[in-house]
């Protein structure tokens, strides 16, 4: 399992150790299972993925809802397959929450209350996200903590579970009872850099995809018909070419909002992860020149030592 913040170069490496391997991948990726969202989320490419099979990629259309139930759902399947036919995966990606509830499991969450969701509906409505994400941080500081702000599904779920219950959905999320399961314990690797480094890579990749034309990207999908509130379009980058496409954002202005929010989920990404146990951590920027020392390990035949 390799896993880390955005930008860390989590796909190319995996790239590299499933050929030195003979692996697949899996893709833990939120976003990365909606057809048509390609660049901005960094989506391996056609070539990429002829060379190594990847699995869970391009399997909605973007107005489809998706979750952590749902994703680990179909990858312990997939792995299951994988497994069955003598083969090696790395699930790679950035969705904590993914990976969590693959590795862990998830607690069955309380159901829907229609007559809170309504009232909180009515309220967005009104006095807008801000306000309800302003309650949130107060009663559900760590759900509020992983959520991105412009995240307006997950906050009202949030607030509805924390009303209707009286707890909030992290204390739900904890209840989780690890999955029965045959396949062998993951191995899990981190990719960490330098704050300021990490920095510098996020900003030169939101310049790399504005370069390869995420904007007329999400200008296709939207004259293909998808709806602007549909999920896919509250991630980071995409609701703010929205705006930018809706007159309410330069692109100036657009392109810093992105920047910014990508940095601020990175670090969110960073402190979920160190929650994590049993991570090796690594600095990403020497770990590719230690790609057999890598493959070693991760077959179980030596352990990994720096050098």
């Amino acid at each position: 399992m390799l896993l880390g913040a955005t930008a860390t170069g989590k796909s190319r490496l995996a790239l590299r150790l499933a050929t030195e391997l003979g692996a697949e991948i899996v893709n833990a990726d939120a976003l990365q299972v909606y057809r048509g969202l390609d660049i901005g989320t960094a989506k391996p490419s056609r070539a990429e993925r002829d060379s190594v099979p990847h699995h869970l990629i391009d399997l909605l259309e973007p107005s489809e809802p998706f979750s952590a139930g749902e994703f680990a759902r179909r990858a312990g399947a997939v792995l299951d397959e994988i497994t069955a036919r003598g083969r090696s995966a790395i699930v790679v990606g950035g969705s904590g929450l993914y990976l969590r509830a693959l590795l862990d499991g998830l607690a069955p969450l309380p159901a829907a209350d229609p007559a809170i969701r309504a009232r909180l509906a009515a309220r967005l409505a009104e006095e807008g996200l801000p306000a309800l994400r302003a309650e949130l941080e107060v009663l559900d500081p760590d759900t509020a903590a992983r959520l991105e702000r412009g995240d307006t599904q997950r906050t009202l779920r949030a607030l509805e579970v924390a009303r209707s219950t009286g707890r909030p959905l992290s204390h739900w999320l904890a209840r989780a009872h690890p999955p029965r399961s045959r396949r062998p314990p993951a191995r899990k690797l981190g990719l960490t850099l330098p704050r300021s480094v990490l920095y510098d890579r996020i900003r030169s990749r939101v310049e790399q995809m504005v370069a390869s034309g995420w904007l007329e990207e999400v200008r296709d999908l939207l004259a293909s018909g998808v709806d602007p509130a549909c999920p896919a379009f509250q991630a980071i980058g995409y609701s703010q070419w929205l705006r930018h496409l809706g007159g309410e954002l330069s692109f100036d202005r657009a392109f810093q909002e992105i920047v910014t929010a990508t940095r601020r989920y990175a670090k969110r990404q960073e402190t979920w992860f160190r929650r994590e146990t049993g991570v090796v951590w690594r600095d990403a920027r020497s770990v590719e020149g230690q790609l057999q020392a890598l493959a070693r390990w991760v077959r179980g035949t030596r352990p990994w030592r720096d050098g």
